[in-house]
């Protein structure tokens, strides 16, 4: 009988190259007269190059192009990036808070995943920061049926934000005690569950039981930014994507193009994409490329007018 260990490696021990050495970051405001040019040069690791653009798209900064390589251990990444005015960034005080934000995003845990499941909660919990997932079918009047049943039980929403694709809808609910501040004890938390699915069954008929009502209480700050990362997660879990025919720029698919080819002879799979220009478009596809367990060990990436280039190598 064959018996392997998998190896285990402590969390300390895994970051001490970065704590031995720590990113550099660079921004420079001379090399271009159109926008500032922010260099970051550190160590590798998964998840490192999403934290990064995260950082960038969390100041609402718009990243014209951008070059990333790595080698080996080491990652180097260049972004141009501007204001929402398309000025190039001057102000000290932002300068000085992407270059610790940027140091910072390393040596802290910001995964969503690491926040709080309720069915793991035995006691009361500390947390006041309470967040409703929903996944389900997109149909009329779902959220005003939500909002009914939320507020007859009394709660106030705080925030919701929601996304839909291919007929499906993931939505993050905010929520806090209308009648007392502080935390929900998990006898009320279970009950807005029960509450929640029995609304989403009841509207969904016999493919009810395919949906998922789940209650978190977050340990995090929770950002704009943090909730689109977890809306990005939620949809890759739902796999709305599999109702989702291949996209070669015919009418229809609103000037997208995307194509995937293999490098044989390095082994690895580079990814083109053309589409119209956005903001956040690049950290979308970082996300999507994250949440797949890909490395991305090179890109480039460059918009001209509405349109934008993305060319992203990495190994499976």
């Amino acid at each position: 009988m064959e018996i392997i260990y998998e190896p285990h490696i402590h969390g300390e021990i895994e970051s001490l190259i970065e704590r031995i050495y720590p990113p550099r970051v660079c921004i420079d405001n001379d090399s271009s007269r159109e926008c500032t040019v922010v260099k970051i040069d550190s160590a590798n690791r998964h998840g490192i190059l999403l934290e990064m653009v995260q950082v960038l798209t969390d100041l609402d900064l718009v990243i014209s192009k951008s070059y990333i390589s790595s080698d080996g251990g080491w990652l180097m990444d260049v972004f141009h990036v501007t204001d929402q005015d398309g000025n190039k960034l001057t102000d000290v005080g932002l300068v000085h808070y992407i270059q610790q934000a940027l140091c910072e995003s390393r040596s802290s845990n910001k995964e969503i995943s690491s926040d709080i499941e309720l069915t793991s909660c035995n006691e009361p919990p500390r947390v006041v920061n309470l967040a409703i997932e929903l996944t389900t079918t997109d149909k009329h009047g779902m959220f005003s049926e939500i909002s009914a049943v939320l507020l007859g039980l009394g709660f106030n929403v705080t925030s919701a934000t929601a996304w839909t694709h291919n007929d499906r809808v993931a939505c993050i609910i905010h929520l806090e005690d209308a009648n007392k501040l502080g935390p929900i004890n998990a006898e009320r938390l279970a009950q807005v569950q029960a509450q929640l699915q029995n609304v989403v069954k009841a509207r969904d008929g016999k493919n009810g039981e395919d949906d998922r009502v789940r209650l978190r209480l977050r340990s995090f700050g929770g950002g704009r930014n943090q909730t689109e990362r977890r809306l990005h997660q939620m949809m890759y879990a739902d796999g709305d994507y599999e109702r989702l025919r291949a996209c070669h720029g015919e009418k229809g698919c609103e000037g997208t193009n995307v194509s995937v080819g293999r490098y044989e002879v390095k082994g690895y799979w580079v990814v083109n994409v053309r589409s119209r220009d956005r903001p956040k478009l690049f950290f979308d596809t970082v996300c999507v490329l994250t949440d797949m367990q890909y490395e991305v060990f090179h890109a480039a990436i460059s918009s001209n007018g509405s349109m934008a280039d993305q060319v992203l190598g990495f190994f499976t």
